[in-house]
């Protein structure tokens, strides 16, 4: 694999750290371990600051080792949860086949993503199974066919829709996704996005030996503690398969916090290394089975930026708490009134009732709204210190102001008097209009004029005319919404008292 970019020295693996994978294949997966430590005492026998110092790193390791030990053991699906996953897919394979023999079109199944490949999570219930059919077969069909095959396979099941609808139902305490998919001969054939995940588990496969996958588990246990895993356009973060290969990357868990501890991003990494496209993403995987396509494209500077201070905070202080997910209790409106009576800021929210989209079509609405409003307040001198969005009946675009209510007048300044013929335009412009002006400051014209809006609540009252929103928001916002301000908006904890608890609680 080609990686550009990277830090030479993080990536070299000195004895040391070759003597601690020693250790840490042992711990996990049992065999003999001769690490030589009496290299160790001589190399650093006349340097007694060193030696200490190396002591350090060497407690630090066993500590890391130890932890990683216990996570592995955690992290592996004991032998009867992996046997009901078994017999769920072995009567699946049934259904789906009996259903196939009475489609008038040749179709075909395959197990996909992490129960295919053994990386999935003790409790995680998720199976997926593609359904395939020929290549030449028209949109319209795949979906009508892939539907039925999906409905006989899963009568009390439900449509959704990715970029074409599949049937998600539950099967003996299984969440079972089927989708249709055509059966192309590469992934750059694909005539649709699902086309390639077939691919993704066949390179896998061949790759992944139950070492790599325990590693892998140990890195998704990790990416979720931490808030970063989910490939989901409201979390814009680490794929399962992106999770995959840059453990495979870097022979394990370990030695991806390690390298990762040192990125400077962006970072490249190109496994086969028959990348032909260029992306300005902070992180680049070029896909294995695609030289075009970046598996790490959704994933956001900001969670990756959270990746490497928590790998960081793991190599100094390996402790099981960075394996476990955070999750602070909901709050009160009288929680959220005194956590903004302590920070003096001025909120004020959009409430609407939320469109009935999916998150992945929901989220990117909401997030250009946000920041469509947010410039809005800013031009307008209110001065949005931080601002979030919440979804869920209802949908919110909550910010915090550092500038409650601005002066009945705002300055506006012109051109330098010595710019004759615009300088002029200006003049003209305001001698004859309702303000104070214009007169001349230092070298330029200058006029204060009437402010058309002195709070932030007047101005989102008036409309979002102008203002940039994302499709169906707007529409939800043509409908009907409502400004809440000040004393209002500890309200919105009924709803959000756990997505408030979040926002006045950030972590790093």
């Amino acid at each position: 694999m080609k990686c550009e970019n990277f830090d030479a020295a993080a990536r070299a693996r000195t004895w040391d750290n070759l003597g601690n994978n020693q250790v840490l294949y042992q711990l996990s997966y049992g065999g003999p371990v001769s690490t030589k430590r009496e290299f160790v005492d001589i190399r650093f026998a006349f340097d007694r600051h060193a030696f200490a110092q190396r002591r350090g790193r060497d407690d630090m390791t066993d500590a890391l080792d130890t932890l990683l030990a216990r996570v592995r053991e955690r992290v592996t699906p004991d032998v009867d949860e992996r046997a009901r996953l078994d017999a769920a897919i072995a009567r699946l394979d049934e259904r789906v086949a009996a259903a196939i023999d009475d489609c008038p079109v040749a179709a075909d199944t395959l197990h996909v993503g992490s129960t295919a490949r053994g990386t999935w999570l003790p409790g995680d219930r998720d199976i997926d199974l593609f359904v395939r059919f020929p290549p030449d077969l028209p949109r319209a069909e795949l979906e009508r066919h892939g539907l039925a095959i999906g409905h006989a396979v899963l009568p009390d099941g439900h449509e959704e829709y990715a970029e074409h609808p599949y049937v998600t139902g539950e099967f003996e305490g299984f969440a079972v996704d089927l989708v249709p998919c055509y059966r192309v001969e590469s992934a750059t054939a694909i005539r649709s996005a699902v086309d390639r995940t077939p691919f993704h588990t066949r390179y896998l496969a061949a790759r992944l030996d139950d070492a790599f996958a325990t590693d892998v588990r140990v890195a998704k246990r990790f990416l979720s503690a931490i808030g970063v895993y989910g490939s989901d356009l409201r979390t814009r973060g680490f794929s399962g398969y992106l999770t995959e290969l840059l453990v495979l990357e870097h022979g394990g868990f370990r030695n991806l916090v390690e390298a990762a501890a040192d990125w400077q991003p962006p970072v490249r990494f190109d496994p086969e290394d028959h990348g032909t496209r260029r992306f300005d993403d902070p992180l680049v995987v070029i896909d294995p089975t695609d030289p075009e396509r970046n598996v790490a494209a959704v994933l956001s500077a900001t969670n990756l930026a959270r990746f490497q201070h928590h790998a960081r905070r793991l190599l100094a202080d390996p402790d099981d708490d960075r394996f476990a997910p955070r999750s602070p209790m909901a709050l009160s409106s009288a929680d959220v009134r005194r956590e903004l009576d302590r920070r003096g800021t001025t909120p004020v929210a959009v409430r609407f009732d939320a469109p009935a989209l999916v998150d992945d079509q929901l989220y990117p609405q909401l997030e250009k709204s946000l920041a469509g409003v947010r410039t809005a307040l800013d031009d307008h001198g209110f001065d949005v210190l931080r601002s979030q969005a919440f979804a869920d009946r209802t949908g919110v675009l909550l910010y915090e102001l550092a500038v409650a209510e601005r002066p009945a007048v705002e300055r506006h300044v012109g051109p330098p008097v010595s710019a004759r013929e615009h300088a002029a335009r200006f003049y003209e412009t305001y001698a004859a209009a309702d303000c104070d002006g214009p007169f001349v400051d230092g070298d330029r014209y200058v006029v204060e004029r009437e402010r058309d809006y002195r709070t932030a609540d007047a101005l989102l009252a008036d409309g979002f005319d102008g203002i940039a929103l994302g499709t169906d928001i707007e529409r939800a916002i043509d409908d009907g919404y409502s400004v809440l301000v000040g004393d209002d908006v500890p309200a919105l904890a009924d709803e959000f008292g756990a997505d408030l608890a979040d926002y006045f609680s950030p972590s790093p």
